[in-house]
């Protein structure tokens, strides 16, 4: 990156390690960190978007979409989530191959399961094998939003659903009693108050989400796990000019740091929410605010 970074052999001190650290493996080690906090940012809305879907499903009053909306929290808080992402990826890839195969092959005359391998078209693959190198990252990296988002809205609809029914039954009655209709009552009072009740489960699930990020890598994308561990280490000289020992000590505590900065700047910010939140509630937070102010 710097001119003076052209002869590696001739620096030393801090010259050395500011080309070091300028590489352009580095730059992927980066721009994997912007990757991390960009899947946090789409996946947390996109999971609470599905467990609240979640909840909703499981405490409506149609008997097949209570069913689905409940099956869907117990067994996927029931798999392991590493398997679970194992699996997920590979059956929705090949589901979506499947049905692109059916529509642009509808020729095709060979069965798509041969043995153990899933053969479709050329025309049906995603990506396209002529599609350049930035489609195969996106489309990978939207498979992880989407595996991520499922799993976690499956917790987070189980938090909601608990949250929903937390909200006391008279204020329902009340609205009720008021004139409004079940879907008036649902959008104005339980949707409005059920979130002071689901934030601390949230916030847990949050934490988890953020330590879970590490997963990226079995869902085919390089994570900062993965550069931390081969620009650490000193067997593979294809990642770096710059020779050194065994380094992976530090890049692993620097994502410790990273790791714990990020939880304790997400504890701040959910704490405060918490209290804004609480604010007027017949909480405990609430009537502590109460108190506080009389």
């Amino acid at each position: 990156m710097f001119s003076f970074c052209a002869d590696p052999a001739s620096l030393d001190g801090l010259a050395w390690l500011t080309c070091y650290l300028t590489t352009t493996k580095h730059m992927q080690l980066y721009y994997a960190l912007g990757t991390v906090l960009l899947l946090l940012a789409i996946t947390a809305p996109a999971a609470l978007a599905f467990g609240f879907g979640g909840a909703m499903a499981a405490r409506s009053h149609i008997l097949p979409l209570r069913w689905f909306g409940k099956a869907y929290i117990s067994v996927v808080r029931g798999v392991p989530d590493i398997a679970f992402f194992l699996f997920f990826v590979i059956a929705i890839d090949q589901a979506f191959e499947w049905v692109r195969h059916k529509a642009l092959c509808p020729d095709w005359d060979q069965p798509i399961r041969q043995g153990n391998d899933f053969v479709v078209c050329q025309a049906a693959k995603l990506p396209l094998g002529t599609a350049p190198q930035w489609v195969h990252e996106t489309y990978g990296f939207s498979l992880a939003v989407l595996t991520f988002a499922i799993v976690f809205g499956a917790f987070g609809a189980n938090v909601l659903f608990g949250a929903m029914r937390a909200v006391p039954r008279a204020q329902m009655e009340t609205a009720e009693a008021y004139g409004m209709t079940r879907k008036q009552s649902f959008w104005r009072i339980m949707v409005p108050q059920m979130w002071v009740y689901a934030l601390p489960g949230l916030s847990n699930l949050w934490m988890v989400l953020i330590k879970a990020t590490p997963l990226l890598f079995l869902l085919g994308v390089e994570d900062i796990v993965y550069w931390a561990r081969e620009l650490g280490g000193t067997a593979n000289p294809r990642f770096t000019e710059y020779p050194h020992g065994d380094w992976r000590i530090w890049y692993f505590l620097a994502l410790m740091v990273f790791y714990l900065g990020f939880t304790r700047v997400s504890e701040v910010a959910l704490e405060r929410l918490m209290q804004r939140l609480s604010l007027g509630q017949a909480t405990t937070g609430g009537e502590a605010q109460r108190k506080a102010a009389a």
